[in-house]
């Protein structure tokens, strides 16, 4: 069983000067709103005030296939997901550009892409099988093959931290992946399949009404593992899945702030907080997406999206667009004057 240490709670004395220091800059008290109290939080995760801009942000892209996707779930083909992985190496797809926007830089790892070999050695270092299983009528993983991409999204966040990642981004990318985060935020919401199951990738009503009945054959086999996040994820998961919550846990191990994006990443951090129960403290949600499991499980992880832009493309453009204004929130708790340097009357 995957063992991972208890998670200490972001620097609530740092948390205080930031909201102290808020109250004396050159403005009415609370007029920034929701940057306010991201500058605390980024405040906390560092504990230091004024935090420090980030200069080392860095996006992890997941790939993985599902077997699910024979179920006639997606309105895309499979091997879409080992041509994705080419593009993010080669820097064409929309996640290294909204990327580049913010500051960031981007990293794709093979987790369970379906191809005998991995686009490059280093992209395929964590690889733990070809393609995960068919949800709607096995497993997705073994219990070993769970608990080895667990692992691999620990050492992957590890390898980041230890490079001198100071936020890190989560993305997905696997045809079929939205049926399989679906399954796990319907188990561990409670929620009927009907309500949760959204369009992925532009499904039309056939598909939806396959991927229900997808979802549905999943939340069956995946009965009272509520409590066993590994077994959830093995179950109705996926490798790649399983590699996200590692990633996303093991973040918060490392006191490193995390900017989940949308539902497939939303819905492994969602089996994180079981897996290593506080770790919600070190993330914030870069945005909500257009699928319903996100509006759900943000609801579940009590998280309040940063931006709400329609976006549904996963990969973690939504976490990148959000960015600019996490950053935008530390600049102005940093730069911003007092009221005592500017001689402005408080």
């Amino acid at each position: 069983m995957t063992d991972i240490p208890p998670i200490e709670a972001p620097d609530e004395d740092a948390a205080a000067q930031a909201r102290a220091r808020q109250d004396t800059l050159t403005k009415p008290a609370g007029s920034l709103g929701r940057l306010e109290d991201l500058s605390v939080w980024v405040a906390a995760c560092q504990g230091v005030c004024p935090p420090n801009q980030f200069q080392r942000a860095r996006v992890v892209v997941f790939a993985g296939d599902h077997g699910v996707t024979s179920a006639g779930v997606s309105a895309f083909p499979a091997e879409v997901t080992a041509q994705m992985v080419a593009n993010f190496d080669a820097g064409g797809a929309a996640i290294n550009v909204l990327a580049e926007a913010a500051g960031a830089t981007v990293r794709v790892a093979d987790i369970a892409v379906d191809v005998d070999e991995p686009h490059s050695p280093a992209i395929g270092a964590h690889k733990v099988r070809r393609s995960s299983g068919n949800i709607a009528v096995e497993d997705a993983l073994s219990a070993e093959e769970a608990e080895a991409a667990v692992e691999a999204g620990r050492r992957i966040a590890d390898e980041e931290v230890d490079a001198g990642a100071d936020l890190l981004i989560a993305g997905d990318m696997g045809i079929g992946n939205t049926t399989a985060a679906t399954a796990l935020i319907a188990a561990l919401t409670g929620s009927e399949p009907v309500v949760v199951v959204g369009r992925g990738t532009g499904i039309d009503d056939a598909g939806w009404s396959r991927k229900v009945a997808a979802v549905r054959n999943a939340l069956y086999r995946a009965r009272g593992l509520t409590a066993d996040p590994v077994g959830l994820l093995r179950a109705c998961g996926g490798a790649d899945l399983a590699a996200m919550a590692g990633f996303c846990a093991q973040a918060a191990v490392r006191r490193t702030p995390v900017l989940l994006d949308g539902v497939v990443v939303t819905a492994a951090a969602l089996v994180a907080d079981v897996l290593a129960p506080g770790a919600r403290q070190w993330w914030q949600a870069g945005h909500r997406s257009t699928e319903p499991a996100h509006r759900l499980a943000l609801e579940k992880l009590g998280l309040e999206p940063i931006v709400d832009l329609s976006m549904r493309l996963g990969e973690g453009t939504g976490a990148a667009v959000a960015l600019p204004v996490v950053r935008a929130s530390i600049a102005a708790l940093r730069s911003m004057a007092t009221f005592d340097e500017a001689s402005v009357s408080s």
